[in-house]
C-alpha cells in the first residue's frame, strides 16, 4: 500500500489502493515509519495508484503535514486522480501541500 524511495535528499512516497477509514491507521503507521528518520529535505507523495480517498485519508495526510511542518520539511502532492484533485482544490489542501507535475 505505501512504498518509498529516497533520491537526492527527496523522499518519494507512493500510496496505492484506498485511503479510507478501513486502512487509514495502517497507512498512517507506514508513513510515520518512513518519516521518522530525517534524512530528506522534502517529500513527494505520489497518488497515481490511489483508487479512493475519503475524509479520513485527508486527515492522515494533514496529520503528516503537521508533523513535517514542525521539522521544516515540505510535502508535495503528485499525480492525484481527477476526483482527489478536485477535493484537494476545494478543501485548500494544495495551499499547504502544493501539487507538482
Amino acid at each position: 500500500m505505501v512504498k518509498s524511495k529516497l533520491y537526492n535528499h527527496t523522499l518519494y512516497i507512493s500510496i496505492d489502493g484506498e485511503l479510507d477509514e478501513h486502512n487509514a491507521n495502517t497507512v498512517r503507521k507506514q508513513f510515520d515509519e518512513l518519516i521518522k528518520e530525517n534524512v530528506y529535505r522534502q517529500i513527494i507523495v505520489d497518488l497515481s495508484g490511489l483508487d479512493f480517498m475519503d475524509s479520513t485519508g485527508i486527515g492522515v495526510l494533514i496529520g503528516r503535514y503537521k508533523l513535517l511542518k514542525d521539522k521544516g520539511v515540505p510535502i508535495f502532492i503528485s499525480n492525484p486522480s481527477k476526483q482527489v484533485d478536485k477535493i484537494f482544490y476545494m478543501t485548500g489542501i494544495y495551499d499547504i501541500m502544493p501539487k507538482i507535475n
